[in-house]
């Protein structure tokens, strides 16, 4: 807790300098109607969309575009597809791709340009097949067609994650390197350099789809959410990502900026590792029990969180309110059921021990997002309470992907978006239903339930909303009734900008930073 303290502390001290600068600051950037600052934090290493999660950069920086769009009620819309339908037999989609529509280079984007991209997606994407996969993909002057294997409800929005952002193929095979330069694609802005640190971006010169603003965008990259909010107010960035819960009340009812606040659709989880210690049921449990959630997103985190209990956030409409959690705070039944599983504390040191071994465990955290740390930190604190040890170990982002494949940790805190598509049943999916043969390789946790797996199989099928709804609060509640994770909290999520600017907005996907309609 003295490390908890200690930041709690440096936070503070933060929070007092940037209030007194705050006071006498100025834009040096407003006045600037050409260029465009945006202070946001960065994980990708490259700009390579097939890469990781890297493709969500190449969006968030208005580079790449989708056939559809989500909007702030994660309803799919036309983008690069002006239309779709779905034939009778449940199975095949055609999209209709905008006459308009072309890539950065000037060439026209056609439904034979969509195919090569989406093809390129499978190809080198490995998890391209978890949304989804086809048996045929066929052009037909404007129109694509696709066949998929079986019924995919949801196959708008599957084809808005920025995975299947829409690139020039042809432009990798004469020479572009994606990674460094960026794909050719269709966005607002092309890329001038980018690195983890820092990208220049330019106007699109060939934007199909409106006029672009700003002759050039600068996103520095400012890990610490400290000093990304001190950079807004001095003027240094226009606008700011996620400004943490320290600062955010800086800029509210300020008359110099403007604050886009919504429910995000994040949780944020510490996924437990089912084949250690924590394979015991009654230690899960006790676990999560001793865990107090409403004082993380009260007290630590200043009411910018809410508490955690289930797997899909309360701002979305699946039963978050009718769900059972099990494992409500209470230290006592934790200390109970710790109890019952055999462990007790032989040596008076005030850790559990079983079999000569003490009860601790390693809790792998990536401090890039201010709030994971901070959870962190307090999980900590009240597992010791109840007597376990817990070795906190902070990684860079970039290995949190493989660890969560790996299983390489007994807790791995992430910040996760659970409806990216508009629709949870891939998060679902991708976290907790049985991993055979690798065919779903991020439940690296080892969680496996045939009760599970049989209601994320009937929702794949189904394509009646209410029925799906059903079985989603059906699949979380076994969740719950596991223990299967620990469901920490679900966070508000803000774009705060110069109030020069015009059309900030802050869309719950979080893939759309840098758009069209920003401008000064």
């Amino acid at each position: 807790m003295k490390k908890f303290w200690r930041k709690a502390l440096l936070g503070g001290l933060g929070v007092v300098l940037a209030a007194s600068l705050l006071a006498g600051c100025g834009s040096d950037t407003a006045d600037n109607k050409d260029v465009l600052k945006l202070g946001v934090t960065n994980f990708a290493d490259t700009l390579e969309p097939t890469d990781n999660f890297y493709a969500w950069v190449v969006m968030r920086y208005g580079i790449g575009e989708t056939l559809t769009k989500f909007d702030k009620s994660m309803v799919a819309k036309p983008w690069i597809a002006s239309k779709w339908s779905l034939a009778d037999d449940k199975l095949t989609w055609t999209f209709t791709i905008d006459d308009k529509a072309k890539f950065s280079n000037g060439k026209k984007v056609t439904a034979v340009e969509v195919k090569e991209s989406i093809e390129r997606a499978f190809a080198k994407a490995k998890r391209a097949s978890t949304f989804f996969e086809y048996d045929s993909i066929e052009a037909n002057g404007q129109d694509l067609i696709i066949k998929t294997k079986k019924p995919m409800p949801n196959m708008p929005g599957l084809l808005a994650d920025p995975l299947f952002l829409v690139v020039d193929v042809q432009a990798e095979k004469d020479g572009r390197n994606f990674a460094k330069e960026g794909p050719i694609a269709t966005g607002p802005y092309t890329v001038v350099s980018y690195s983890k640190d820092k990208s220049v971006l330019k106007a699109n010169e060939n934007y199909w789809n409106g006029t672009v603003p700003f002759k050039t965008v600068e996103v520095p990259s400012i890990e610490d959410p400290n000093t990304r909010a001190m950079a807004l107010q001095s003027g240094e960035v226009d606008m700011a990502v996620n400004i943490g819960p320290g600062e955010i009340d800086l800029f509210k009812g300020n008359d110099k900026f403007q604050v886009d606040e919504i429910a995000s659709l994040r949780v944020v989880l510490a996924r437990i590792n089912q084949k250690g210690l924590l394979g015991d049921p009654k230690v899960r449990a006790a676990f999560i029990s001793a865990t107090d959630r409403q004082n993380y997103a009260d007290v630590l985190l200043k009411g910018t969180f809410i508490p955690g209990k289930a797997p899909i956030p309360p701002s979305m409409d699946y039963g978050f309110n009718q769900l059972t959690d099990p494992n409500a705070y209470n230290p006592d039944r934790s200390k109970q059921l710790l109890a019952e599983a055999g462990w007790k504390d032989t040596d008076g040191d005030g850790i559990l021990d079983k079999d000569g071994r003490p009860l601790s465990v390693n809790f792998v955290v990536y401090n890039s997002r201010a709030e994971l740390p901070i959870f962190a930190e307090a999980v900590q604190a009240d597992l010791r309470k109840v007597g376990v040890d817990v070795k906190i170990k902070t990684v860079d982002y970039t290995l949190i992907d493989k660890m969560g494949i790996d299983g390489d940790y007994d807790l791995l805190i992430s910040n996760i978006v659970t409806a990216n598509t508009g629709d949870p049943e891939t998060f679902l999916k991708w976290y907790w239903k049985t991993n055979v043969n690798g065919d779903n390789p991020q439940n690296g946790s080892g969680y496996s339930n045939p009760e599970y797996d049989a209601k994320l199989d009937a929702l794949s099928t189904e394509f009646d909303p209410a029925v799906r709804r059903q079985l989603i609060i059906e699949a979380q509640q076994i969740l719950l009734n596991d223990g299967a994770a620990l469901f920490l909290g679900y966070p508000m999520t803000n774009i705060v900008a110069n109030k020069a600017l015009k059309g900030v907005v802050m869309f719950p996907s979080d893939y759309y930073w840098i758009t069209k309609d920003i401008a000064k």
